[in-house]
């Protein structure tokens, strides 16, 4: 079966409403999609580091109780796990304060086997970091080269932005590898200062890759294709408890659809259909949507089990 193997880093997620918090559970991007994928029956596992600590070891101990293979986890014995304080506002958006007090990032890990059509996700700071670009980079090309599927989720926020010259060489690099580019209004902004999907594609991306995602909070997402395809596909509007995990859970639901409908890289490098796109793109939609429904980072049991059954159906 194939799997999706997921590096990015591990936070405590602490969330607040009303200068209070209100839920405590271990997040990061990447973290957060493979564990809902991890819920809907597909194989994952997930590299990383962590602290020698409470925070480290219930971060370890979520990972396996959610049938994620955590072997490739560093744990430094002396660090402590980063913690991410996200204040909820009226709309039940996020505002984060994150607190690192690694002595110096450091990435040290034994490569997971890597099948053709397996996928690798990856994105964020993590993903351009200069400390641990040589590792991140080194994997990313071991796994492009082993037949993995790489999708990259940009997300870029603001405390990062005074650093964008530095890490520029690194995301075209991303973007030379990845298949599947998806990124937000809000990170081309601070990357870019371009909040257009067409400008970001046309300047940026496409001289890399055709496949090209720009979601935008609750406006339609934007897909840029192979053969000029150019589509919106509307968010139907739900009851938000809390938007956090929202586009973590697209990628993990947009995955979903690539190995449930048994699509390949092969498949991929050639150009998707407009129905493969839609359906891909639906099930991101609906991941999303389920997580945006209580104050989790994931996708609920109850979602991940009927996920299971549609994943059978198609085994």
């Amino acid at each position: 079966m194939r799997k999706v193997i997921g590096i990015g880093e591990t936070v405590m997620d602490i969330i607040f409403r009303n200068d209070q918090p209100v839920s405590a559970m271990p997040g990061g991007s990447t973290f957060n999609a493979i564990i809902s994928l991890s819920r809907a029956g597909i194989e994952t596992t997930f590299i990383s580091e962590t602290g020698n600590d409470r925070v480290g070891r219930n971060i370890l101990r979520f990972l396996r109780d959610n049938g994620c293979h955590s072997d490739n986890v560093n744990v430094y014995p002396d660090s402590k796990s980063p913690l991410s304080l996200a204040f909820l506002n009226e709309q039940n958006d996020a505002e984060y304060i994150f607190y690192k007090d690694h002595p110096h990032d450091r990435l040290d890990f034994n490569y997971p086997d890597v099948q053709p059509d397996d996928v690798v996700l990856f994105g964020s700071f993590y993903a351009l970091n200069p400390v641990i670009r040589p590792q991140v980079k080194a994997f990313l090309d071991y796994a492009y080269q082993h037949g993995a599927i790489l999708y990259y989720d940009v997300n870029f926020r603001a405390a990062h932005q005074h650093e964008v010259m530095k890490i520029t060489p690194n995301l075209l690099e991303n973007f030379e590898l990845a298949h599947i580019v998806r990124g937000s209004a809000d990170d081309f902004d601070n990357l870019f200062r371009k909040r257009s999907a067409d400008a970001v594609y046309r300047s940026q991306v496409m001289f890399y890759t055709k496949k090209f995602i720009y979601t935008d909070a609750a406006n339609p997402i934007e897909l840029r294709a192979d053969g000029g395809l150019v589509k919106q596909y509307p968010i139907t509007p739900v009851e938000a408890v809390s938007t956090i995990g929202a586009g973590d859970n697209f990628n993990a639901g947009l995955l979903f659809g690539l190995i449930c409908n048994g699509i390949t890289r092969q498949r991929i490098e050639e150009g998707l259909t407009e129905q493969q796109w839609d359906t891909i793109i639906q099930s991101g939609i609906s991941f999303s949507a389920d997580v945006c429904r209580s104050l989790d980072n994931y996708v609920s049991p109850a979602f991940g089990e009927a996920c299971k059954k549609q994943l059978a159906a198609t085994l």
